[in-house]
């Protein structure tokens, strides 16, 4: 039993290593896989809340300077008029991952009503906790890509 014990403490010590990891170093160029992976999951996260109207939580994936800056209701008026793609989307799909200067840029492409739009996204890495700072549209496709 305290073999399990330890195995299991084990485990849970180097999976947070690995996390803290990831982001220790931002070295420009090409995300690593497991920053992509981490990245990716982060931006689902806010995506899905907003799909969900989940408002608090998308919220709460911003980075904390942007929301020193923005508040919640500005938040939800910005993505609600020019950002709906992402409340009704139909899925998404993550492009390219890069560094530069200490930024994250991922590029998204989300489906939504026909058309597939193209957004930059720029994340922040404090400590080691991911942060939305900003996402534009790059350009939209009025033909779904299957």
């Amino acid at each position: 039993m305290r073999r399990l014990i330890a195995l299991c403490v084990l485990v849970v010590l180097l999976s947070g290593c690995s996390q803290k990891a990831a982001f220790d170093e931002l070295a420009d160029g090409a995300c690593s896989s497991e920053q992509a992976q981490l990245v990716d999951k982060h931006i689902s996260a806010q995506i899905d809340a907003m799909a969900k109207d989940d408002w608090k939580l998308a919220y709460s994936l911003a980075s904390p300077n942007f929301r020193s800056n923005v508040g919640i209701d500005q938040f939800i008026f910005v993505v609600s008029t020019q950002y709906g793609m992402l409340i009704d989307n139909q899925g998404y799909r993550f492009n390219s991952c890069t560094i530069a200067n200490k930024k994250i840029t991922q590029d998204v492409a989300v489906s939504s009503n026909s058309e597939v739009f193209n957004l930059s996204y720029s994340l922040s890495v404090d400590g080691e906790v991911l942060g939305v700072e900003a996402s534009s549209i790059t350009a939209s496709d009025s033909k779904l890509q299957t």
